[in-house]
């Protein structure tokens, strides 16, 4: 499975982005897809994730909408309500559809990453 992420940008605070996972290579259909972001000098940690169901982070609850389109392959994120603590870089990540994890190991391919700054 190849995964690419896009969308990231500058944005000002309690602003919106959409950002994009499109997937290639197997049928999407049949993977867990996870967003994780990683801020300088931190951790990456696990943002939202969508397989038979959908799971949050706490710090993006409310805020941040994980969707996909299977027939575009394609798995979207709509971060509303943006803080300056959400700059990262984001990464999308597929496994085989199972539980869904919130931890970066249980993810077996990885896009590129997509960088998102939120400042005035």
């Amino acid at each position: 499975v190849q995964l690419q992420a896009s969308g990231g940008g500058l944005v000002q605070p309690g602003g919106s982005l959409r950002l994009s996972c499109a997937t290639s290579g197997a049928t999407v259909d049949y993977y867990d897809i996870g967003w994780f972001r990683q801020a300088p000098g931190k951790e990456r940690e696990f943002v939202t994730g969508i397989g038979g169901y959908t799971r949050y982070a706490d710090s993006v609850k409310g805020r941040f909408t994980i969707s996909r389109d299977n027939a575009k392959s394609t798995v979207y994120l709509q971060m509303n309500g943006l803080k300056p603590e959400d700059t990262a870089v984001y990464y999308c990540a597929a496994r085989r559809s199972g539980a869904l994890h919130i931890t970066a190991g249980a993810y077996d391919y990885w896009g590129q990453g997509t960088l998102v700054t939120v400042s005035s």
